[in-house]
């Protein structure tokens, strides 16, 4: 396959080190253990999906000097059971090919059967020499603590939203095209701290976007996501102490069949804007990076109206709490109607 035809999250997956991003809390340590030739024989990479643990691994094989034929990638998902294991078991005694190190770098390891986890556990409490592993996990919770205190522990974080539009904003000029503040926001919100996912959206932007330029409502319509008139219109009730615009915005929302706690989160980013626009309007300069300019003067505008008592922090706080709720409610808009009535019916 060329690498025109290779889905983004592969062809811009980093390579070493220095292009791992969000990451330097480990990238740091494991440099460090190669330079002091401090090599455990067992790691743990715990993280949500899509923030780099298999990268890494990959990486850190290859500055250990493991060449491919001595690296065996496995999908604990797919070999869960304790034959494979017993396979793998058989494996690690045989020498590396051409390496010092074979490296075994599982993926979804809290897939594995319990039998499955009884076999890796002896192969982790005594490896050959010449071994290495890496487990990977989303679910810390499901590995067993008889494996978890054999590894060294590595806790990848998610990606922020201004890491993964800085990087959507590179990939898609590198791609070609010219996107805006306001869809690398959006995409990057939806990639919800992954990596993958983010590019994953990015691509099915780029296939069907019309031109060279991405618009923002050009991505709310391919990817399904909450119109930012939606968005402004609930953030604009407040404002005014108008709850019929905002019942409004969020009955439209849900007739739309809109992700519930998408739209809240956008809203939440647009009305925390709004209050550090309030509260230190010196930082609108620096602010420009992060929204698009007519976000902006939307947001002047909206504090030039409020009354002085609804675009501060408590109404942030309500709509955060209500965030958390939202997977609670037998009705999705539930929340936000709940948030909204409680915030306008403050004194």
């Amino acid at each position: 396959m060329s690498e025109n035809n290779l889905a983004l999250y592969r062809k811009y997956r980093p390579g070493n080190f220095e292009e791992v991003l969000g990451q330097d809390h480990i990238v740091k340590i494991l440099e460090s253990s190669i330079e002091n030739n401090k090599i455990s024989h067992a790691y743990l990479f715990v993280g949500t999906r899509g923030t780099g643990k298999t990268s890494v691994a990959r990486i850190f094989a290859n500055k250990i000097g493991v060449s491919k034929n001595d690296i065996y990638e496995i999908d604990a998902a797919s070999n869960r059971g304790i034959d494979d294991i017993k396979e793998l078991r058989d494996g690690v005694y045989v020498l590396p090919f051409d390496s010092k190190y074979k490296i075994y770098i599982i993926d979804e390891v809290h897939m594995l059967s319990k039998d499955a986890w009884g076999g890796l556990l002896k192969t982790l409490e005594e490896p050959p020499r010449h071994v290495i592993f890496i487990l990977a996990t989303t679910e810390l919770h499901k590995v067993p603590e008889t494996i978890i205190s054999r590894c060294q522990i590595f806790t990848f974080r998610k990606a922020s939203d201004l890491i993964l539009k800085n990087m959507l904003l590179a990939v898609a000029k590198k791609e070609g095209f010219e996107m805006d503040f306001s869809s690398a926001d959006l995409l990057a919100i939806l990639g919800d701290g992954s990596y993958r996912d983010a590019l994953g959206y990015l691509q099915k932007v780029l296939n069907f976007t019309k031109g060279k330029k991405v618009k923002l409502e050009e991505v709310e319509k391919i990817t399904g996501a909450p119109k930012n008139v939606l968005v402004n219109n609930f953030v604009y009730a407040i404002a005014l102490r108008n709850p019929e615009i905002g019942i409004m915005a969020i009955r439209q929302a849900a007739k739309e069949n809109l992700d519930m706690k998408l739209y809240l989160k956008l809203i939440m980013q647009k009305f925390r804007m709004a209050v550090i626009l309030r509260y230190a309007p010196n930082l609108t300069e620096e602010m420009t990076g992060d929204l698009s300019e007519a976000d902006l003067e939307f947001l002047k505008g909206l504090i030039k109206e409020d009354s002085g008592t609804n675009l501060r922090s408590p109404a942030l706080a309500v709509l955060l709490e209500a965030y958390q709720n939202i997977d609670k409610s037998f009705v999705s808009e539930l929340p936000l109607e709940l948030a909204l009535i409680k915030i306008l019916a403050k004194e």
